[in-house]
């Protein structure tokens, strides 16, 4: 598209001087030139044509001078507009005073033409910066509004009530929260009923952050449920999970995923952990343990991979807390990880309180203890308890 240029004098042969020097790119439709003979000409032209965007401006003429006119198109705040003042060499002072009020350049009379043209030239340069400039930037607000309705469709499918299963609240007790270190994150947990007495827990971490992370999260969580909600065991749903995801992995991305059949009448929790961090388990008494891991691979690298699975029971008043890394490894301002000896400390204090107290308590000590750093992991928790 052409540059729209209005020219401002009241001197009636600069026009046709502008129309015969340009002429070649007002032909090949480079320049398109608009005349005023004042200031107040010079506002209704760029009324009426909004897109002009460079203005050559006498600073002397009658009925609104160029130094006027310059502060009208100020208030206009067209960030891509460029004004170039014109006047007299000896009007140094007035041409100083334009400068200083916003104007791009300027030109001295008589004017020198191919001086003015390379001035132009420049102008449209910078003209053509403040558009991509402006292209970026709503790209950016753009993208910025999609990552923001991301993130509450992210957390909408999240489990987001508690208690989640009424009809074995007295049996159970489940918390669970996600804070992600970016707008979408890569964590997720779930929970879900299999029959009357089995529910399937599981918390998971994909690699890497952002879009997709989010997007191979939401493919995992669907299909570990998918499979889980078909009554498999612990060790297969992992296992049919990981041949599907290792078949159209892009990027090499993985997932750790720890995930648990738990019998809410008996306590007995049947789990595969495929390269996920231990859950940690407090006893009645405050005593911590580890549980043990079944030392699978990541979820999503090699397809056929055989996975196991393990046994561990909860006495009345055990209370289990599956994590992310994004936990023990939360850093303060001098990049010292929160740690696994931390986390069990606040845990031992939490025998007595309950899943949504125990999640409280490890969000609390690791704001604590990271005070004003920045997160740097998305920190996601699940605590199931035996009632």
């Amino acid at each position: 598209m052409a540059v729209k240029i209005l020219s401002v004098d009241d001197e009636a042969p600069l026009e046709l001087l502008m129309r015969q020097f340009f002429r070649r790119k007002i032909r090949n439709g480079e320049y398109e030139f608009f005349f005023a003979h004042n200031g107040l000409e010079a506002l209704e032209v760029l009324h009426q044509q909004p897109d002009i965007e460079i203005v050559l401006s006498d600073i002397n003429m009658p009925e609104m001078d160029g130094l006027t006119l310059l502060s009208r198109i100020n208030e206009m705040q067209r960030s891509a507009l460029k004004v170039i003042m014109v006047s007299a060499y000896g009007d140094m002072k007035n041409i100083r005073q334009a400068m200083n009020n916003g104007a791009f350049d300027f030109a001295t009379k008589p004017i020198d033409m191919d001086d003015l043209s390379l001035t132009i030239e420049k102008a449209v340069k910078q003209i053509e910066f403040v558009h991509r400039t402006q292209k970026e930037h709503s790209q950016l607000v753009s993208l910025k509004e999609d990552l923001s309705v991301a993130a509450q469709i992210q957390q909408y499918i999240l489990p987001r009530t508690f208690p989640p299963f009424p009809e074995v609240a007295d049996r159970v007790d489940v918390a669970a929260s996600m804070v992600a270190a970016t707008d979408i994150g890569g964590d997720f947990y779930d929970f879900f009923p299999l029959d009357e007495e089995h529910y399937a827990f599981e918390i998971a971490d994909v690699c890497g952050k952002g879009i997709p992370a989010a997007l191979f999260m939401a493919v995992s969580r669907t299909l570990i449920r998918s499979k889980g909600m078909q009554g498999l065991s612990a060790a297969q749903c992992i296992s049919e999970c990981n041949n599907l995801l290792a078949a159209y992995s892009v990027d090499a991305m993985f997932v750790t995923v720890f995930y648990a059949v738990y019998n809410v009448r008996t306590g007995v929790m049947t789990y595969c952990n495929a390269g996920h961090n231990p859950p940690l388990i407090v006893h009645a008494d405050g005593s911590v343990e580890q549980l043990p891991a079944t030392e699978d691979l990541v979820v999503g690298v090699f397809a056929d991979f055989t996975f196991h699975e393990f046994t561990h029971s909860l006495n009345h008043g055990d209370a289990i807390i599956m994590y992310t890394d994004g936990v023990n490894e939360a850093w303060n301002a001098s990049h010292e990880g929160f740690g696994m000896a931390r986390l069990q400390q606040v845990m031992a204090q939490c025998a007595s309180r309950s899943s949504r107290q125990i999640v409280d308590a490890v969000s609390q000590a690791i704001h604590v203890f990271t005070a004003d750093a920045e997160q740097n992991d998305d920190i996601t928790m699940l605590v199931i308890k035996r009632l």
